[in-house]
């Protein structure tokens, strides 16, 4: 399978590398393509282009590259922290230039302004790592947990992916070796179970 990992966090060395270094390794390990993108380490421009709004627009070499590549995978992988409920804007900019109609979504035949998707990804499964410093009974007590609306109702079954699971992990910024080790054990148990041994 050609599975696409996508990491937004700006510090190197961060839990967030960690767990995108460790669920890449893992898939490569079971038998799987690996494409990994740091969209800091990248430089990725998150801001989208009045011209490149229209389905047809014309696509700089670096986005044209990322939508090719997320349109042929069997899976993504995404890794970010939790920022506001939401995930950090390099992240936004990515799924608004590359999860573009034409690539990941169209609209219905029978649309006439509801916005009611017919979703173009390939992928069967999509699986999100979070990383937050609020503890989990704080967060849904006073937060909800927008990230999971976001991801699961509003991006990934709109695009047409059947499949979204989501693990958030914290309180990271307290965390044990030993924590963060299981942590870990649980990423690779967790993308395994997603996308099998090739």
């Amino acid at each position: 399978m050609n599975i696409s990992v996508i990491l937004a966090h700006p510090r190197p060395g961060s839990f967030n590398h960690a767990i995108a270094d460790t669920a890449a390794a893992t898939l490569h390990e079971a038998g799987h393509s690996v494409t990994v993108h740091d969209l800091y380490a990248e430089g990725f421009d998150p801001l989208l282009p009045v011209d490149e709004i229209a389905r047809d627009a014309p696509l700089s070499p670096v986005i044209a590259r990322h939508c090719a590549e997320i349109a042929v995978a069997n899976g993504i992988v995404i890794v970010h922290p939790d920022w506001w409920g939401m995930p950090p804007a390099i992240l936004k900019g990515w799924i608004d230039r590359v999860l573009r109609p034409g690539i990941a979504y169209k609209f219905a035949s029978t649309d006439n302004g509801e916005g009611i998707p017919v979703g173009l990804l390939r992928a069967k499964a999509v699986v999100v790592f979070n990383t937050s410093n609020t503890p989990r009974d704080r967060e849904q007590e006073v937060f909800g947990d927008p990230l999971e609306r976001i991801w699961k109702d509003c991006i990934v079954s709109f695009c047409g992916v059947p499949v979204c699971s989501r693990r958030m992990f914290g309180v990271v910024v307290t965390s044990t070796a030993e924590q963060r080790t299981a942590w870990l054990e649980e990423v690779q148990q967790l993308v395994l179970s997603t996308f099998p041994r090739d």
